[in-house]
């Protein structure tokens, strides 16, 4: 298995099809931002879109970003757009995503990555710190989450 950086990889056409056959609707919309060429307008220029994947087979995704739907906008990196489709669920694949996050992170100077969600119980496997409710700029309360990389 790799982690790719959609926006570094080769054959970006095949992932993004990959993506596109994700059935979350928030998956859909980050299919769409990237085709439509808008995902860095709205998340920032220097995001990325990781890709778990085993040959040409995408197992999970997220994003790495320096905005996110929370204010204020002094917290980042986000990580974002979190899913494994329903195949390779039950894996812990997720734990190489945040390994990868982690990475960049610290190569960036950032020792830790936020998370906003409506789940609970899951972000918790992979040591993330539920640290409270934000509001989103939707007007929505999310479960915030921080992960930690000392």
């Amino acid at each position: 298995m790799n982690v790719i950086n959609y926006y570094e990889c080769d054959n970006r056409e095949h992932w993004l099809e990959q993506i596109g056959r994700c059935d979350w609707r928030a998956g859909q919309y980050l299919h769409d931002l990237i085709r439509d060429g808008k995902l860095l307008d709205m998340i920032g220029a220097d995001s990325k879109v990781l890709l778990l994947t085993e040959g040409d087979e995408l197992i999970s995704f997220c994003t790495l970003a320096e905005k996110n739907e929370i204010q204020p906008i002094d917290l980042k990196p986000w990580m974002g757009f979190i899913y494994t489709f329903p195949e390779y669920s039950g894996h812990r694949y997720l734990g190489k995503l945040f390994e990868a996050a982690g990475d960049i992170a610290k190569e960036e100077g950032f020792t830790r990555v936020y998370i906003s969600t409506d789940h609970t119980g899951l972000y918790e496997k992979y040591g993330c710190e539920f640290t409270g409710e934000m509001q989103s700029i939707y007007g929505e309360s999310c479960r915030v989450y921080v992960k930690d990389y000392v």
